[in-house]
């Protein structure tokens, strides 16, 4: 196993299930030191457990804080470069994928708060993140957009315009923070096997969810569900000095979904 993250400092957020459990497990096979968030307690130990399971020597941090909560995102940033004293990379990840409706029927306090979890909270994480890496002249930022931010997602009006806010608020910060040393680029996972994905299908298909799942995949030209694993690689890569010139760059996961008319 490589050990390019060692002495490295990752810090992710949602990393209590799906893809950011899977990938703090990964880069923490790698050597990286961890500070991990999530509002779910259980999820972050059940997390830290995995861990150590294949890791035993890692150090891992965890916070529990709301990321739609700017003092609560200060403070985790504040308590990561206090236990570690710098972060060199940062998975921007935490979300949720709201309820489905049309636009005409999606609820406004819904509505709000998708955005102030998905849009917000990122925003909120580069903000205080990019002060710390632009002192110490390096770093990487990953955020978690999605198919639904570089494409439209029907039903999903509050998903879709989060993940497209997330996706330029990556271009906007990645040009501004290049020539300080910052690296910035976001994901654009499709139909990965996670919990959130789960509920999505149960939304459109309740107790015959797996059968809404079936036909959900015959859009992509891969006719599967992505794993998490295969996510975990791609964040792991873009969080390391090998993808330091990938920069304003929003890369597809997705079997090819993204761009099948």
């Amino acid at each position: 196993m490589s050990n390019r993250f060692e002495e490295k400092v990752i810090l992710m957020t949602g990393a209590g299930s799906g893809l950011g459990q899977v990938s703090a497990i990964q880069v923490a096979k790698e050597g990286a030191k961890l500070a991990l968030v999530d509002l779910n307690k259980d999820g972050l130990e059940a997390t830290k457990k995995l861990i150590l399971e294949v890791a035993p020597e890692a150090e891992v941090l965890l916070i529990t804080a709301n990321v739609a909560d700017e003092v609560a995102v200060k403070n985790y940033v504040d308590e990561t470069v206090k236990t570690y004293g710098r972060i060199d990379g940062f998975f921007n990840n935490a979300g949720i994928e709201g309820k489905q409706n049309l636009t005409e029927d999606f609820g406004i306090d819904e509505f709000q708060k998708v955005i102030s979890i998905n849009l917000n909270g990122v925003f909120y994480g580069m903000k205080y993140v990019l002060a710390v890496m632009k002192e110490q002249g390096s770093g990487s930022i990953v955020n978690t957009a999605s198919v639904g931010g570089i494409r439209g997602v029907g039903n999903q009006s509050g998903y879709s315009a989060s993940k497209h806010g997330v996706v330029g608020l990556t271009r906007n910060s990645a040009i501004e923070y290049g020539q300080f040393g910052v690296s910035i680029k976001a994901i654009a996972p499709g139909a990965i096997m996670t919990p959130m994905v789960e509920n999505s299908l149960k939304q459109m298909g309740g107790d015959n969810w797996e059968e809404a799942g079936k036909e959900f995949v015959k859009v992509n030209p891969m006719q599967r569900f992505g794993i998490p694993q295969e996510v975990a690689y791609l964040v792991a890569f873009l969080l390391s000095d090998q993808a330091n010139f990938i920069n304003a760059a929003v890369i597809p996961i997705d079997g090819g979904q993204s761009y099948k008319y």
